[in-house]
């Protein structure tokens, strides 16, 4: 198939990213080359979208040291790129939320996913971040196509899936939505069945067409939750996250068991906002 017959995809990565790690970068790897392998896409830009800290979640750190150590991660990364726009917003954003922004957007003709929405934007913020940003080398984006409009799926891992079944942390038109609408590239980890999260889902089975499954044949088990386990007790991170991250986190001292309580007894926000309950703890690693 030509590629000019070809869906051209963007993929968009929500998340923490506390710290960013290898694993991270790599789930983009995995799934830019199972798409273009399926000879039906290209992809053409990632996105990394590091929530804001209004997500409240346990040991949460600044939304501006995350969206840097994202910046760092992806300096010489190409395709991969970050954008701050749901990190800024004051509330917590809707995973469904986010991805009509970015598919907006790219509707809308821009490919420059770094300036800020002018509906969302709050003053000050985009010279805030500009300054907050500036041990971070600017660095260009894609051009914009000139044919067909781009579109946003939302590349996460399995453990998504299995996410959509605790009760009230996700909207069900939400899921409906982010499964329908825009679609999900599952990269699996160790100790994940993506597929029987598929069949057990009568809402994923339903769109169980839109919903890629790529499989990690090289296993890699990284996480943010292990590398801030590893700062705590004073052990190396070398090798496991990039070096310009390291550095940073060695820089500004940003893990320790104090900051590992940040939010200690806050409910995680969505199930806030999906059960009215403020009074639950938030034990969320």
């Amino acid at each position: 198939m030509e590629n000019s017959e070809k869906t051209e995809v963007v993929l968009l990565a929500c998340g923490s990213f506390n710290p960013i790690t290898n694993m991270h970068l790599r789930l983009f790897e995995l799934a830019k080359d199972y798409m273009n392998g399926t000879g039906k896409y290209k992809v053409i830009k990632g996105i990394i979208s590091p929530v804001g800290d209004a997500y409240k979640k346990k040991g949460l750190i600044s939304a501006h040291h995350r969206v840097i150590m994202a910046e760092l991660a992806t300096k010489n990364a190409g395709w991969v790129e970050v954008d701050s726009w749901e990190s800024l917003q004051k509330e917590w954003t809707e995973t469904a939320k986010v991805l009509r922004h970015h598919q907006e957007k790219l509707e809308a003709g821009s490919c420059d996913h770094r300036q800020d929405s002018p509906v969302l934007e709050r003053p000050g913020q985009k010279r805030k971040w500009r300054e907050q940003r500036s041990e971070v080398s600017p660095k260009k984006s894609p051009e914009p196509k000139a044919k067909g409009v781009p579109k946003v799926k939302l590349l996460c891992g399995a453990d998504i899936l299995e996410s959509f079944h605790v009760p009230n942390l996700w909207k069900s038109e939400d899921i409906a939505k982010i499964v329908g609408d825009y679609g999900l590239v599952c990269v699996t980890r160790v100790g994940n069945d993506a597929q029987k999260f598929v069949y057990e889902s009568d809402m994923l089975w339903e769109h169980q067409a839109n919903i890629h499954v790529v499989n990690e044949w090289i296993t890699n088990d990284i996480s943010s939750t292990k590398i801030r386990r590893a700062l705590r007790r004073g052990q190396s991170i070398r090798y496991l996250v990039p070096d310009l991250v390291r550095e940073y986190i060695e820089k500004h001292n940003l893990y320790s068991s104090k900051s590992e309580e940040q939010n200690v007894g806050v409910i995680l926000a969505p199930l806030q906002r999906n059960t009215g309950d403020t009074n639950s703890r938030n034990t969320t690693a």
